[in-house]
């Protein structure tokens, strides 16, 4: 049985008082929500924290807020409770079906959107126990000094593997993050830093504290991910993609990659070809060539490399098709 290792527990009951705790203690303290990631990283010993500070108890985190700009979610809601929430499902339908697909109904039950948001990044060479990665001398992401995915790389490559990320940069989301004497609103690409270790633009005191999500309109979203199970599985290939339409013509698209490298990939160029054209079998074929160019996996999760590159030109075809068929029902 692997045991976490010790550590001091705070409980806090205010975002200023959660902050100031992680401010006092810098490094050796770490945040934690639903701990469906991070406990089993301790007892991992990916991260050995002498102080955890729980933010259960902080109400604000909580709950999902609707106005007429759009919807607030608290970072601490569960992934449960926005699979099961009306108006996440009418919406944002995007979201709902990649919150759905995060793990085990038991784990979102536990897990929390803040928590997927910030989820540590994966690999193949890390995320093994103690003595597993000991016997390869560790990695560059945890102890070692060699990224065992390239070794002639000078950075990590572990895999950023959030289901909800993707969508909420399609979605235009921005998260809020508030420190011991800050506070800042950020759209959530700019959270994300393409380095396998630092892969969260976040000071160490900073508490993300909600998701906003604009209001979409018109606009029509949907979410594909490609695992080997059909449930439990991180994505090995994910794809975002928004549409709008007018009349017959695309006039905006936002297309977004994810689980193909450390940071989520937006597809600007694809985008371009797409919008001032109809979204006909042989442009979605075109855009769905543009948009696999750039992915660049590895071999550090789960299927072959090229496999889970030729899948991102598979699944943002369909994602297109699956939009185009939904505006030419509405």
């Amino acid at each position: 049985m692997m045991r976490l290792p010790p550590f001091r527990y705070h409980r806090p009951t205010t975002v200023a008082e959660a902050a100031s705790i992680l401010a006092g203690d810098g490094p050796a303290a770490k945040l934690v929500a639903g701990g469906t990631d991070l406990y089993p990283n301790m007892k991992r010993r990916h991260q050995t924290p002498d102080v955890v500070v729980s933010v259960q108890r902080v109400d604000a985190l909580h709950g999902i807020d609707a106005d007429g700009e759009g919807l607030r979610l608290g970072a601490s809601t569960t992934l449960r409770q926005l699979e099961r929430d009306a108006t996440i499902q009418e919406t944002l339908p995007a979201l709902h079906q990649a919150v759905r697909s995060i793990s085990t109904p038991l784990l979102r039950t536990m897990g929390t959107i803040g928590g997927n948001v910030c989820l540590d990044t994966r690999c193949n060479y890390y995320d093994q126990n103690w003595e597993w990665r000991r016997a390869i001398d560790f990695c560059l992401k945890c102890e070692g000094d060699t990224c065992w995915t390239a070794p002639g790389s000078d950075r990590c490559l572990a895999v950023n593997s959030s289901d909800s990320v993707p969508v909420l940069i399609a979605l235009d989301a921005a998260v809020q993050l508030v420190g011991h004497k800050s506070e800042r609103e950020i759209p959530v690409h700019a959270l994300f830093r393409d380095d396998g270790i630092e892969y969260l633009d976040k000071a160490g005191d900073e508490v993300l504290t909600g998701i906003r999500i604009p209001a979409q309109g018109a606009l029509r979203s949907v979410y594909r991910k490609v695992r080997r199970r059909g449930s439990f599985d991180f994505p090995v290939a994910a794809v975002a993609v928004r549409l709008g339409m007018d009349g017959d013509e695309v006039d905006h698209a936002r297309i977004v990659l994810n689980a193909v490298g450390s940071t989520p990939l937006r597809c600007e160029e694809a985008e371009a070809l797409l919008v001032g054209r109809r979204p006909d079998d042989e442009t979605i074929e075109e855009v769905a060539t543009q948009a696999y160019k750039p992915a660049k996996p590895l071999d550090n999760t789960d299927h072959q490399a090229a496999w889970r590159k030729k899948r991102i030109r598979v699944e943002v075809a369909r994602a297109l098709k699956d939009l185009r068929d939904q505006f030419a029902t509405a």
